[in-house]
């Protein structure tokens, strides 16, 4: 059909007008169901001006004349609908009214237009479109863009819109709708189900295919959920990783229980806050980094303060475990007035940078960017945590005096530094998991009470001061964790989980990979 046809049935069938009256352009008859019709028709017309007048009438800019005359508004200008060209309009114009109906199928005429978009991105987006308002009109045009389609994603999208536009026609043949059937079958989302779903009347062998294509989905969905289940697993697990690798250092070297771990942990996502601000407001240029930014130093920060709570704390209590544990707990509610003095008691907010947001879609997992992040930077700090300790003079003095504290300061190591500098490297490592945090979770002065119990169960479970040991624990606990939310509740999951440690402890007092020692107290 000649783009001239369509133009002409499209006045023919008398489009509405903005409003009612005496002149002779508002008193054209016509329904909003022609409107649709010649909607419909154009969009398969295949002319090329098609688009910028459905576009038109989508916008508003379509404009009817005293004369019937079809013209698009742009700006101060008119222009001729069938021609595009400038032009003077007969008497006064009126636009073109529509409906939630009109408007639906100028969504799936937009649709079938920008299949043959240059732009892939706009194609898959118009193939989309098309499988959800799957139409039988639309076969021809779909016939066509898969003929010219040579992106692999987006041929495969057009075949699953085109086997459900043949399922929603009443006409198409058995074998045509069972080949449509074994498509939708393969896609297996819910929205495929539901249309196989749908073909319940449909004759016998389509209708027992249909079926048979629900419940393969509904199998292989199970299979997806728990896949997906697994990837919030690795993800809860990383983020403890990263806030129990500097719990473990300190803890396996020094044997303190320092219940300010987690007030590490929120300095670090301050300093972050804190970057951010500074380079949105004198760096604009790197706001995208700051992120990237704020890791060295949320490292150093927390790292100081560290130092500084062994030197001037910790350094007078060692051997009186219980008067080390209150004091630190004392000194976590001392550091969360103190941020709340600095910063307020409300949530700061830290943005995500454009390269962390949005997901992608792997099968039926979604996979968030902010998270699969989060879990190669844990990677990369237990990494880099290992070559630490096996690779420098520090880690191999650290070994020693975790081995036996008494011969190391015999063989001349100092020890009160190495202690310090211990509880520097763990207290900046809490500080970058701080960092991490703070793309996931508010950033509050409590942020590190949330996780600071968990922490100590990955240290224990793990065996303390072993890095392979706390990567093990933490990815168990969180895949554990994950799985038995939906089941029991985040509470009860958690005094699930806790209730398993205890009798896991009961049996190996000493943790999954426990370090070995020739010391006597080893």
């Amino acid at each position: 059909m000649t783009l001239l046809r369509v133009l002409l049935l499209l006045l023919v069938l008398s489009p509405f007008v903005a409003r009612a009256g005496d002149d002779p352009i508002a008193d054209l008859a016509g329904n909003y169901d022609d409107i649709r019709h010649a909607v419909d028709a154009l969009s398969v017309s295949g002319n090329a001006r098609a688009e910028p007048v459905i576009a038109a009438l989508q916008n508003g800019a379509l404009m009817v004349a005293a004369d019937r005359s079809l013209w698009i508004r742009e700006g101060d200008a008119m222009l001729d609908a069938r021609s595009g060209a400038p032009g003077s309009p007969n008497g006064p114009l009126k636009p073109v009214r529509l409906n939630n109906a009109v408007r639906r199928a100028i969504e799936a005429a937009m649709g079938n237009l920008t299949l043959f978009s240059a732009d892939p991105a706009r194609r898959l987006k118009a193939a989309q479109a098309l499988f959800a308002q799957p139409d039988p009109a639309a076969l021809p045009t779909l016939d066509r863009a898969l003929a010219k389609e040579s992106v692999a994603g987006v041929r495969r999208l057009l075949q699953q819109a085109q086997a459900a536009a043949v399922l929603a026609g009443a006409d198409a043949p058995i074998p045509d709708r069972l080949a449509a059937i074994v498509v939708l079958r393969a896609r297996g989302d819910l929205a495929a189900s539901n249309l196989l779903a749908a073909l319940a009347g449909q004759p016998p062998e389509v209708a027992a295919a249909a079926a048979e294509g629900v419940a393969a989905i509904a199998r292989a969905q199970k299979i997806w959920a728990l896949a997906q289940g697994v990837f919030y697993g690795i993800s809860l697990g990383s983020v403890l990783l990263l806030a129990a690798s500097g719990l473990a250092i300190t803890f396996g070297v020094m044997g303190v229980i320092n219940m300010a771990h987690g007030e590490m942990v929120m300095l670090g996502a301050y300093t972050t806050f804190v970057v951010q601000q500074a380079v949105g407001a004198w760096l604009p240029g790197l706001a995208a980094a700051g992120v990237l930014i704020a890791i060295p130093l949320a490292f150093i920060v927390s790292g100081a303060v560290g130092i500084a709570i062994e030197r001037l704390l910790i350094s007078f209590l060692y051997g009186r475990p219980l008067e080390t544990l209150l004091a630190t707990w004392g000194l976590s509610l001392g550091l969360q007035q103190a941020v709340r003095s600095l910063f307020g008691a409300s949530n700061r907010d830290v943005s995500t940078p454009g390269w962390m947001s949005g997901a992608a879609q792997w099968g039926g997992v979604t996979i968030t960017f902010n998270r699969l992040y989060i879990i190669i930077f844990a990677a990369f700090v237990l990494a880099a945590l290992m070559a630490v300790l096996r690779a420098t003079p520090l880690g191999l003095q650290m070994r020693a005096v975790t081995q036996n504290r008494r011969m190391a300061a015999a063989m001349g190591i100092r020890t009160p530094w190495i202690d310090a500098l211990t509880f520097g490297l763990g207290s900046g490592v809490a500080g970058m998991a701080g960092v991490a945090l703070s793309q996931i979770d508010n950033v509050s002065p409590n942020l590190g009470q949330g996780y600071i119990i968990d922490s100590f169960m990955v240290v224990v479970f793990g065996g303390v001061g072993n890095l392979w040991g706390t990567l093990v624990s933490a990815l168990t606990l969180g895949i554990v964790n994950k799985f038995l939310e939906p089941v029991a509740g985040a509470v009860l999951g958690k005094i699930f989980v806790l209730v398993l440690l205890i009798l896991f402890i009961q049996r190996k007092p000493r943790g999954l990979f426990p370090l070995k020692g020739r010391a006597v107290e080893a």
